[in-house]
């Protein structure tokens, strides 16, 4: 599923925060349900980066919808392992892979009401183990008492509302853009065992856009750069990005949330296969998300 639609839109609702969620799940959790499993006959699973939005991205009902119409694009993952922006842990750490790990509320200056949001995920601990062994031989660390933050439970719990898919969370283990192609390049072979690889970002991530709307010519210029260099698969300059990058100093004052697109291209096979799942402004910044093949 593509989209082409670029508006501008302040991402929020009135009433309830997250009323729209509610509505979400009330229209397709016998969907989300009944989604078909992966099975090695679909061949490898692509591997995504996601613009995974503040809390009030609950209360956006195009945005949910085009996360949920992605998802059912696919078939649903054996599991999930999703490096956010919001954690970095050098050497790389798991979050806690038991069922009903309860999440990690790492944020604030919101309604009261988004940290009572549930999202209660099945036992992960193959998976955890999984992933361990992909990166040994150094031991990799659980943080048992760990859960998702919000740049992994935000998206998912739009795209599989139903909870019903195992996952783990994997640090940041820097932001060196070499580090994340490498460790995205360990994790491909997952994709050929039906589990998800997902980065989850900001494809540009300024607060400067705020107070100055005429600044939003500079995140606009980024995310064409970016464009560009996916379908290009110039890895080089996604990894430069912060000197060949129009823009960069306003869309990307700091490195965390563009990284994980590194991982997300090292995951793939083909560095030019980026689709472009999402494309609009939110807040004059780009939620542009994208998968490779």
């Amino acid at each position: 599923m593509t989209t082409s639609r670029r508006l501008s839109a302040n991402g929020r609702a009135s009433g309830k925060p997250a009323a729209a969620y509610t509505e979400l799940l009330a229209r397709v959790m016998p969907q989300a349900r009944e989604q078909l499993l992966w099975s090695p006959a679909d061949g490898p699973l692509p591997s995504l980066f996601v613009s995974h939005g503040a809390p009030f991205t609950l209360d956006d009902p195009q945005w949910l919808g085009d996360l949920f119409a992605w998802a059912q694009s696919m078939p649903k993952p054996r599991g999930i392992v999703v490096v956010s922006a919001h954690w970095e842990q050098a050497p790389a750490a798991v979050t806690a892979a038991v069922a009903g790990t309860p999440l990690y509320y790492d944020f604030s200056g919101f309604d009261p009401h988004y940290k009572t949001l549930p999202y209660a995920t099945p036992d992960a601990t193959d998976l955890a183990r999984r992933i361990a062994g992909l990166l040994g031989p150094a031991p990799v660390h659980e943080f048992a008492d760990r859960g998702l933050d919000h740049g992994a439970f935000i998206p998912l719990m739009a795209m599989y509302p139903a909870a019903d898919v195992p996952v783990v969370q994997l640090s940041l283990p820097g932001l060196d853009p070499r580090v994340l192609l490498e460790l995205g390049a360990r994790l491909r072979p997952l994709r050929e065992e039906g589990i998800l690889v997902l980065g989850s970002g900001f494809m540009t991530h300024s607060f400067a856009v705020f107070r100055h709307p005429e600044l939003v010519a500079e995140t606009a210029a980024f995310d064409e750069w970016a464009v560009d260099a996916l379908a290009r698969g110039d890895v080089d300059a996604l990894a430069d990005h912060r000197r060949k990058a129009p823009g960069a100093a306003v869309a990307h004052p700091t490195a965390e949330h563009f990284v994980p697109l590194l991982l997300t291209v090292g995951a793939a096979a083909d560095p030019a296969s980026a689709v472009s799942a999402i494309d609009r402004l939110v807040m004059g910044n780009s939620i542009r998300s994208v998968q490779l093949t």
